[in-house]
């Protein structure tokens, strides 16, 4: 079992994409990770930017990514360090560019209700296991091909290295 230990941050149900990465900055910050994570969550949670760790994991309610498809709301967080997102679901269209940018993304409603901001979980993907407080939360297994381009760092890396 490799199992991975992770803080939680802890927000809502229906956080979209508005919030996660502010619109007024969609076009006026380019592609710099720094920049885009300074504004991480910044009208949700002003302080996460400044606080988030590499290896941090957001564990959130459902619809979390909901509203236009704007990437930035993605590679913000991998850029402020977010090993994850946990969540109850998610809009369709975030979880897809999560996925091609390389951000695990992981459904698991039963563990939004256990944990609170601050709270250490630690994740077994092998299993599709997250373990909290001596219990285990089981979540649906990532397919083969979404894992492998989750860990090649999203799905350009993942074809390069088809190639």
């Amino acid at each position: 079992m490799i199992t991975t230990t992770h803080r939680v941050w802890k927000y809502g149900a229906d956080v979209n994409t508005d919030v996660i990465f502010p619109g007024k900055y969609t076009y006026t910050i380019d592609s710099d990770p720094a920049e885009l994570a300074r504004h991480a969550l910044e009208d949700l949670d002003p302080g996460f930017a400044s606080a988030v760790s590499p290896g941090d994991v957001i564990v959130a309610g459902s619809n979390w990514g909901n509203g236009s498809s704007r990437e930035q709301a993605v590679t913000c967080l991998q850029a402020a360090g977010v090993h994850a997102v946990i969540a109850s679901s998610f809009a369709r269209i975030y979880f897809r560019n999560a996925i091609n940018s390389g951000l695990l993304v992981i459904e698991c409603p039963a563990i939004v209700e256990a944990v609170d901001s601050g709270d250490t979980i630690e994740l077994d993907l092998e299993a599709a296991a997250i373990h909290f407080a001596g219990r285990t939360y089981l979540f649906p297994k990532l397919p083969d091909q979404v894992r492998a381009i989750v860990e090649a760092g999203g799905i350009i890396a993942y074809l390069k290295q088809q190639t």
